[in-house]
Order: C-alpha cells, then sequence, then structure tokens
C-alpha cells in the first residue's frame, strides 16, 4: 500500500466549475424511445458553439479569478477529459492561451474515462510538490457521449471543473493531506479509435468494477491515514447515476448528510471526467473552514484516485464569482431534434 505524500504540502488556490445552460429532459428521452422512468431528471447538453474546451475555459477562468494570482505563473495546464474535439491537437494549449498562461507553460490532455480529471489532479499536486512548478492548474471537462437509445444517453451530460495548485500557505483554500489510487484492468467501458459511441460491459459495470475500485482506493486511504468517516464533513464520489454514489457511501460509511452538497448528477446528469471534480467544486461552494472533504473518482478500465483535504479560512475570502448552483438553475430546455443538432448529428 502507497498512500501519495508530497515533499511540500500542496493546496487549492482556487477553482471554478461551469455546466451549460441548455437541458434535456428525461421525459423527452422517454417520448422518443417509449421508455418509462430514468436515473435522473434533465441532463445538462452543450449549446451549438460549446464543446470540451470552451466548457474548459469557463471553468480556468474562474479559478484564475479566485485564485488572484497572475496565470502567468501557471507553470502547467492539464486537461483531463474522454470528449476533446481533436483527435491530434492538445485542448491544454487552447486553454492556457485563453486564460493567459502561455507561453512558459507546460500543456497535455490527460486520458482514463472518468478520472482524467483526477489524474491530472495527481500530476499537479506531484509537479508543485516537489517544487517543479509554483502553480499547476488541473481540469475535468466531458460532453455527452452517450449511443442513442442506450441507457448512457440518460445520465451521460455535460460540464467540468478545474483546479489551480500552489504550495500550502494562508492563500490556499484547502490543503491536500493524502492521496492513493488503486488499478486493474477491469474492462467494464470502452470506446475504439474511430467509433463515435462507447460500449459498456453490462454486469462488469458494478460490482467487480465502480464499487471495488472506489471502495478499495478509499479504504486504503482511511487505513493509511487513521481517518474514520465520522471525521469528514464532506464527501464526494464519482456519479454515474444516482443510486451508485449513494450505496458506495453507504459502503465506506459515509452518511446522505456527506455527500449530498457535492451530488450533482440528479440535476445536471454524469459529466464524466468533470464528475467527482464537479461535486468536489460545488462542496468547496458551501464548505466553512476545518472540514475535511473525502473525494474518490473512478475511471473504467478501471481505477479510482481517493484525497483528503482540510479547508482553510481563506475559503471565505476566494468564493467570489458565481457559484455551482448558479449554472444548474439557468435552464433553457431543448427537445430531442434539437439536442441532436446541439451534438453535431443533425447537419443542416
Amino acid at each position: 500500500m502507497i498512500t501519495l505524500k508530497t515533499i511540500r504540502q500542496v493546496g487549492l488556490m482556487g477553482y471554478g466549475a461551469y455546466v451549460p445552460m441548455y437541458r434535456l429532459e428525461a421525459s423527452e428521452i422517454n417520448r422518443m424511445w417509449g421508455g418509462f422512468g430514468a436515473p435522473v431528471e434533465e441532463k445538462t447538453v452543450v449549446a451549438l458553439d460549446e464543446d470540451t474546451i470552451t466548457i474548459s475555459v469557463e471553468a480556468a477562468k474562474q479559478a484564475v479569478y479566485r485564485a488572484k494570482i497572475n496565470p502567468s505563473e501557471i507553470g502547467a495546464v492539464y486537461v483531463g477529459t474522454e470528449s476533446k474535439p481533436y483527435a491530434v491537437k492538445p485542448s491544454g494549449t487552447i486553454v492556457a492561451e485563453a486564460i493567459g498562461a502561455t507561453p512558459n507553460v507546460l500543456t497535455a490532455d490527460f486520458e482514463f474515462a472518468c478520472k482524467a480529471g483526477t489524474e491530472a489532479m495527481q500530476t499537479c499536486i506531484g509537479l508543485v510538490g516537489s517544487g517543479m512548478q509554483k502553480y499547476a492548474m488541473a481540469i475535468g471537462a466531458d460532453t455527452a457521449q452517450g449511443k442513442p437509445h442506450d441507457a448512457l444517453e440518460y445520465t451521460a451530460a455535460c460540464g467540468g471543473a478545474a483546479f489551480i495548485f500552489g504550495e500550502r500557505s494562508d492563500e490556499t483554500i484547502a490543503y491536500v493531506e493524502a492521496s492513493h489510487s488503486f488499478v486493474t484492468d477491469t474492462p467494464d467501458f470502452w470506446r475504439r479509435a474511430k467509433e463515435m459511441y462507447p460500449s459498456h460491459g453490462n454486469r462488469f459495470t458494478g460490482a467487480p468494477a465502480y464499487f471495488k475500485h472506489i471502495t478499495s482506493a478509499g479504504k486504503e486511504l482511511l487505513e493509511e491515514t487513521g481517518y474514520k468517516p465520522e471525521d469528514f464533513k464532506w464527501a464526494v464520489f464519482h456519479q454515474p447515476n444516482t443510486k451508485f454514489p449513494i450505496n458506495v457511501s453507504r459502503m465506506l460509511g459515509f452518511t446522505m448528510d456527506q455527500i449530498e452538497p457535492g451530488l450533482v448528477a440528479p440535476k445536471i446528469g454524469n459529466t464524466y471526467a468533470g464528475s467527482s471534480p464537479v461535486g468536489l467544486a460545488a462542496t468547496l461552494d458551501v464548505a466553512e473552514p476545518g472540514d475535511k472533504i473525502f473525494m474518490v473518482s473512478y475511471g473504467s478500465g478501471s481505477g479510482s484516485d481517493a484525497f483528503i483535504f482540510t479547508v482553510q479560512d481563506a475559503i471565505l475570502d476566494k468564493r467570489e464569482g458565481p457559484k455551482l448552483s448558479s449554472f444548474i438553475e439557468r435552464k433553457k430546455y431543448v427537445d430531442y431534434a434539437t439536442y441532436l443538432k446541439h451534438r453535431g448529428q443533425i447537419i443542416q
């Protein structure tokens, strides 16, 4: 067992999150395909001029604003996603340019299904913790990838979150106590090159994939740090639907009160690589100094990253700007045909 701890303690300088305005109701998908019931009420849909990069830029700008730093000091910008607009061209270069971090900056796009965003976070923590960079930004963002008339079409949504890491100080809003990663080759979900839609392995998606990896990463981190679930005010888990994060929280010993602030899937759907990062942003919107946050991501294929954050006093001065709830409440509903048009599946 290896719990990851840095030489220099690392904290969050700022954060931001964004979800698009457009919504597709589950009842509209049911109307189209003759279904009954749904795992979420509605999901976010990109506008015609939105994609993973524009989502990332919106979240990144908020993070820079809250961090109150010169963006030229950000030494790395990493975008974790499974829906990047270009097969060959990094998203990170565009985001770095948009926020004013170029040209002396590291950029790359990270891939690990739904935990690509937290992989980027681990890398940023390592860069700052080793002293290689003063500040580093990690982003988890995605757009809907579900196949029409597939279960994923109800929950596969759009959104993202960005986090700027720096050495722990009075200016950091929360510091990273420790993290732990747990990975195996469990093929529950995949998309081959040139295929438009992902496939999922049905019986592999639950017990051997999602639940095994989150509980394993979570238990290892709790064991090695000596913490218990009751030591945490908040907990955030990957949200592919509404049932899984609630069930896995109970398996680990957490309560609904602890996971409620970060449980955004019922309102906006699963933002894939942005799922647990978006949940973390929603939690930071309401957390108070001294609160401890337990977060575990999940990525198909399969793996989980678990983190422990402790909130600091600076959170009270760095929550300026729109909270995630303001983006969630801002809605414009579309019908199924418009949804397909916005996804580029109906072209004039």
